[in-house]
């Protein structure tokens, strides 16, 4: 098939909808190493993680046998309200760049919420109605999985409550008022509401807050309220598992047409969004069966995979939550206050953190003036304004584009545009008035933060 016959937006039927996961770890040799409780160092048991999750998503939490697992009818008929989502070729970037490479971009933005948080979010929310719950807690950075989880919780007619890193909850007051108009309960992070959150606003009393500060803050509402449990949409192994839908899309989208990427490139917070596009690619490589080159992208302020240690850490600023293995910057380390709101987690998945330890998959880190200049030239050739996240991964779709024009090299580049920015103006306003700065943390910022990582009985 020659390139002309290849449409601008290669569209699947509902029929190609997944109707399974795909659980990544079941072809890792290496796998993910478990949750901790971080007062014995022993394994996290179903029982004790059940106390703060729905009891489903332990089981998904804990297994790493099973290949694929079901999507239930439910989930599968709200999928259908935007799914299968786009793979677009970006002709007109391409054109722009004088690049022989060729760019395609999975866009998760076509959805009320506005990413891909949805592919989740209903999948926690079942669950939880399933269990017969009241409500759930949880946390959000930029706004995209408290707006996404807000609205599956209406549809099911769960209680919400959220938890919202406080500079965006500042800078971003009309994402909030989306996850208030779906009927969420919206507070800023750190906050006087939780034990946890006024201890750490005793100890900083200027912070502009974190995610791992907003997750302590929903667990500790939904541990000390009955009938709540907690719903995180990023790092653990079953938010990757749902989000496998983008990946499994994307790859029959490529194979209908015969194309095989050369790169996967997707921007890493903790890892849901990557994550879930490069499962089935990962999947390939794991077995032996294709090789690509894989890039996660981060941001220059808060580098999790670049500059951060492969070791068990707390999940959050509060160290009420279980430990991890994984690439962390330490769980007391605060990034600058970045309008790329969901990349300021302190660490990464376990699952994308052991793909990395082995070398599986690369990382870079990019400064945000930087990414903001792919962001407002992605904007005006393909049309959309991307959200700050996304932008990092066409940072680097761009820069690995230009190489090709250096080098003549015809390679196919895949990336991941995970949501839209309509509600990152104050963002875009900030760059366009030449007010944008970046901040790169120092090594004596992350050594202390690093330092202070827990000492677990009979863990290296």
């Amino acid at each position: 098939m020659s390139v002309n016959e290849i449409p601008y937006k290669i569209y699947l039927s509902e029929s190609d909808i997944p109707s399974t996961w795909y659980n990544l770890r079941a072809d890792m040799k290496n796998k993910p190493a478990p949750l901790l409780n971080p007062g014995t160092g022993q394994p996290l048991t179903a029982e004790e993680m059940s106390g703060i999750f729905c009891e489903e998503l332990v089981k998904q939490e804990l297994d790493d046998q099973t290949p694929y697992i079901e999507i239930p009818k439910e989930i599968q008929s709200f999928y259908k309200m935007y799914r299968p989502s786009p793979l677009v070729r970006a002709y007109c970037l391409e054109k722009e760049l004088g690049t022989p490479a060729k760019i395609y971009y999975k866009f998760e933005g076509n959805n009320t919420s506005g990413s891909h948080k949805l592919n989740s979010a209903v999948a926690q929310a079942y669950y939880a109605k399933k269990q017969g719950l009241k409500g759930v807690t949880t946390e959000t950075g930029a706004g995209q999985w408290g707006t996404a989880l807000s609205m599956a919780c209406s549809y099911f007619g769960l209680d919400c409550k959220v938890y919202m890193v406080k500079v965006s909850y500042e800078q971003k007051p009309f994402r909030r008022e989306v996850m208030r108009t779906y009927g969420a309960q919206v507070t800023p992070s750190p906050s006087m509401t939780t034990e946890v959150g006024k201890k750490i606003l005793a100890e900083h009393p200027d912070t502009t807050g974190s995610l791992g500060c907003a997750i302590s803050e929903a667990v500790e509402v939904a541990v000390k309220n009955p009938g709540y449990r907690y719903v995180l949409g990023s790092v653990l192994n079953q938010v990757l598992l749902h989000q496998s839908v983008i990946g499994l899309e994307t790859k029959a989208a490529l194979d209908k047409y015969g194309i095989k990427p050369d790169m996967i490139i997707g921007c890493a917070g903790g890892g849901s969004n990557l994550g879930g596009l490069i499962a089935p690619f990962m999947g390939q490589k794991l077995r032996g069966e294709a090789d690509y080159q894989i890039i996660a992208v981060e941001p220059a302020s808060c580098p999790s995979f670049t500059r951060g240690v492969f070791a068990y850490d707390f999940c959050d600023t509060g160290m009420i939550c279980p430990l991890a293995k994984m690439y962390t910057l330490g769980s007391s380390f605060i990034p600058s206050p970045n309008h790329a709101g969901g990349l300021r987690f302190h660490g990464m998945s376990t699952i994308l953190s052991q793909l990395y330890h082995d070398g599986y998959m690369e990382a870079r880190a990019v400064e945000q003036t930087s990414v903001f200049e792919a962001a407002e030239q992605f904007a005006r050739i393909e049309g959309i304004l991307p959200a700050p996240e996304s932008s990092h991964a066409i940072r680097v779709a761009i820069d690995e584009a230009l190489k090709c024009k250096e080098t003549g090299e015809e390679k196919t580049i895949v990336f991941g545009l995970t949501g839209t920015g309509y509600f990152d103006l104050v963002a875009y306003q900030k760059y366009n008035d030449g007010e944008m700065t970046d901040y790169i943390p120092t090594d004596e910022d992350l050594a202390k933060s690093i330092a202070a990582l827990p000492k677990v009985p009979g863990v290296e």
